[in-house]
């Protein structure tokens, strides 16, 4: 099922005004691990024509990605996921992958999957075997997230998005990262149908830009 998805550029001040609005009428996503919320690290694979990058920057309709994301810098939860847009709708298809399934793919060894163009792991091995699907860049960044369970609504507010391209250091704690000078805060609201209007009232802080950049567009630019 594809969701809807939406994206704001937001600086601070805008940012933690809207962050005490949610957590007085919202719940707190399960993944959260504090008042502080939690960071996501994710390692994003792209072919040798940089299909994902140039997709998003040429805004083509459909689009792919692929990735592999840790939380808290813990290889304990590793997930595998393929998100497919179309025009501003999502859909991701996720897995647990083990550690040692994560450094297979890492080398470009396809892994064991199911049958079915459903399960991202046959998705990774196609991809590496006819596109020479690689890893490319690592994309990290510490998140407040919200729920909604009426219409499935989730705003997460992602803050202090850095990067780095030496892939051999994802999840290592010393990884020495980029800092992006702009754009380093992302308001995201993702629903599947229908979006209470209460909460679009409380989305209103006057000058949040809504964007199309994807974060592995934004860090991969730092280094191009």
């Amino acid at each position: 099922m594809y969701r809807v998805e939406n994206k704001f550029s937001c600086e601070e001040d805008k940012m933690y005004c809207l962050q005490k609005r949610l957590e007085c009428v919202l719940k707190p996503d399960f993944n959260e691990g504090g008042p502080e919320g939690y960071s996501v690290s994710s390692l994003y694979f792209d072919d040798l024509r940089e299909s994902g990058y140039f997709d998003t920057l040429q805004g083509n309709r459909i689009r792919r990605k692929y990735r592999i994301r840790i939380y808290n810098h813990s290889f304990d939860t590793i997930k595998l996921e393929v998100k497919e847009k179309l025009d501003d709708k999502v859909r991701k298809k996720s897995k647990s992958i083990t550690e040692e399934e994560m450094r297979k793919l890492m080398r470009g060894d396809c892994i064991e999957s199911l049958p079915t163009m459903e399960d991202p792991a046959a998705l990774f091995n196609l991809a590496i075997r006819t596109e020479a699907l690689r890893p490319r860049l690592v994309v990290t960044y510490e998140r407040k997230a919200y729920v909604y369970e009426p219409g499935n609504v989730r705003i997460t507010l992602d803050r202090n998005i850095r990067s780095c391209n030496l892939v051999e250091c994802f999840g290592k704690p010393d990884t020495p990262y980029d800092f992006l000078q702009e754009q380093d805060k992302i308001v995201e609201m993702k629903y599947d149908e229908l979006i209470p209007g209460f909460i679009l009232q409380l989305l209103e802080l006057g000058n949040m830009q809504q964007t199309s950049y994807s974060k592995y567009q934004l860090c991969k630019e730092r280094y191009q």
